[in-house]
């Protein structure tokens, strides 16, 4: 089969596939357990986010776009997560006071596909309580990270910044779109993240 006619044949299976998303709607109830007129898609999206460990951050710059997978921890509508302050998508995101952030469920089908797709800013989280706590759930979600230590370490942001050359960061969205063909093929709605 050419190229072209693979193509079509995805195509056509896909619009045939879409056809069922009635009965696909349908299941939403089974799936989730909320009606499609009645669902809380903030309420799918935070599943999300708290299933997955990677983001995507994604910066534009005078060498072009650019994008980096980072792990994050999600706290108080916000995503905290450690650079390398000379890293390029740092530094960009800086520059352009703007970023935008991808995250994904892993997918082997187009009906599996979900995630978020998010655009806001990025800033450096100085040091104090809110960075304590921000590593306390960091150090929860990725306990690994405990490895890199001995066990008698502090483990604060200085700690974070000698061991790995890194600072830690914080990307505040401003518009979040959940996006889940499970629902129905090309579902995108808007969420609030915060409470």
């Amino acid at each position: 089969m050419g190229g072209f006619e693979f193509i079509m044949d995805s195509l056509v299976t896909a619009a045939a596939e879409y056809n069922d998303s009635k009965i696909r709607d349908s299941t939403l109830t089974e799936s989730t357990g909320m009606d499609q007129n009645t669902t809380d898609y903030k309420h799918l999206a935070l599943r999300l986010i708290e299933e997955e460990h990677t983001m995507t951050l994604a910066t534009a710059g005078a060498q072009g776009p650019w994008a980096a997978p980072v792990y994050y921890i999600f706290l108080d509508g916000a995503f905290y997560f450690f650079s390398s302050p000379a890293s390029r998508h740092i530094e960009e995101a800086f520059d352009a006071r703007r970023a935008s952030v991808a995250i994904s469920a892993q997918a082997f089908s187009w009906q599996e596909i979900r995630g978020l797709q998010m655009s806001g800013a990025v800033t450096a989280v100085p040091p104090g309580p809110g960075a304590l706590r921000a590593i306390r759930v960091y150090l929860e979600k990725f306990p690994f990270t405990r490895d890199f230590f001995k066990p008698s370490d502090l483990l604060d942001l200085n700690a974070f910044t000698t061991r790995f050359r890194v600072k830690l960061y914080r990307f505040e969205p401003d518009l979040v779109y959940y996006l889940d063909n499970s629902i129905r093929f090309g579902f995108r709605e808007r969420v609030t993240l915060k409470d």
